[in-house]
């Protein structure tokens, strides 16, 4: 399929610097791109990169000027390259299927209009399916729950009873939400299960991925907020409150009754302790360990958790620890030899 850098310039609301008739075959990115394709470049740091490419076209921020390449400027090169690599693929939104002779839905349940659901999937009863539903094989729903409009569950998305999900939620394959929490009581020798009566719920355009699991509360509701954006393979744990607009990368665990405020980041393998509150916009690094509330705007490191600029500081100091034994031991020495030891005066 090919199309000129101008109609592409027009699909992503950018400007044209260069030859707006060229004609581009494909989109791909900057270290597979080709002459003939468009490529993006989101940082102008990397213009060399850009320059030593082989692609005759390229979408880059605003201002940004490459002599060697006929530009479009956009102001966000990677969302304006997805929608170019979108044209070029052709994929058409799907069209709703219906429902699946296959598929088990249960007399009291309520399906919306519009949906497509596929075989295998087994929806329980006084449960409520909003319009343009999509459910894909092997997806389970217990009864009494409720979803929202435009909602997509995977292959093998599992709800258990009473789990509510807003609208426009995206669940991919094999999350798990409202499981039992992990709640016991040690007694006469032996953990005893505390009943997890509450549920989990789910607000608005919140995207879960694979393998994630959300455990229902004890009481009341594990609360995921409006917006937020969780990887795959993470664990939250019951009577969790998470605020809106957070972003979770792979393999965070939350434990129970843990609270975060609005727009907080956490990377890879981050570990909450129970009954902590992590402050609004705080940004904790990778493999971070909190085990104490983090108070709003922090960024914290390491495990246990530092302030960064204390954890850097740290970090300085455990470099020099080798040449500082190494010192140690020498002056050790040096004072052996220059005060012998003496013998104890006889008693």
């Amino acid at each position: 399929m090919a199309i000129t850098v101008r109609q592409l310039a027009d699909l992503v609301g950018g400007t044209v610097v260069g030859d707006g008739e060229l004609v581009i075959q494909s989109a791909r990115t900057l270290q597979e791109a080709q002459r003939g394709d468009v490529t993006f470049l989101e940082k102008p740091t990397h213009l060399n990169k850009l320059q030593a490419s082989q692609a005759s076209a390229s979408i880059v921020p605003r201002g940004l000027v490459c002599e060697t390449k006929t530009l479009i400027q956009v102001a966000d090169p990677l969302m304006a390259f997805v929608a170019v690599v979108q044209r070029f693929q052709g994929k058409a939104t799907p069209k709703p299927t219906g429902i699946d002779t296959r598929a088990c839905v249960h007399p009291g349940a309520t399906i919306g209009e519009a949906p497509s659901i596929a075989a295998n999937v087994h929806i329980g009863a006084g449960t409520t399916l909003g319009k343009r539903c999509r459910l894909y094989p092997g997806v389970v729903i217990g009864e009494n729950c409720k979803l929202g409009d435009d909602v997509t569950l995977y292959p093998n998305v599992v709800l258990y009873d009473d789990t509510v999900l807003g609208d426009r939620v995206v669940i991919h394959a094999s999350a798990i939400l409202g499981a039992d929490g992990f709640g016991y009581r040690f007694h006469d020798g032996a953990h005893h299960k505390v009943p997890q009566l509450g549920n989990v719920v789910i607000g608005n355009d919140v995207e879960i991925g694979a393998g994630t699991a959300i455990d229902r509360a004890t009481f009341g509701s594990t609360v995921i907020g409006d917006g937020c954006k969780i990887d795959n393979q993470v664990q939250i744990g019951h009577n969790c409150k998470i605020g809106k607009h957070n972003v979770f990368a792979a393999q965070v665990g939350i434990a129970g009754s843990s609270t975060t405020g609005a727009y907080v980041v956490m990377a890879g393998q981050v570990g909450i302790a129970d009954h902590i509150h992590v402050g609004d916009g705080a940004i904790l690094g990778a493999q971070t360990g909190i085990h104490s509330d983090v108070p709003p705007r922090a960024r914290m490191i390491w495990a246990p958790a530092f302030e960064e600029h204390e954890a850097w500081r740290l970090f300085a100091c455990l470099r020099k620890l080798p040449a500082m034994r190494k010192d140690v031991m020498r002056i050790l020495k040096e004072l052996q030899l220059d005060q012998p030891e003496t013998e104890a005066p006889a008693a």
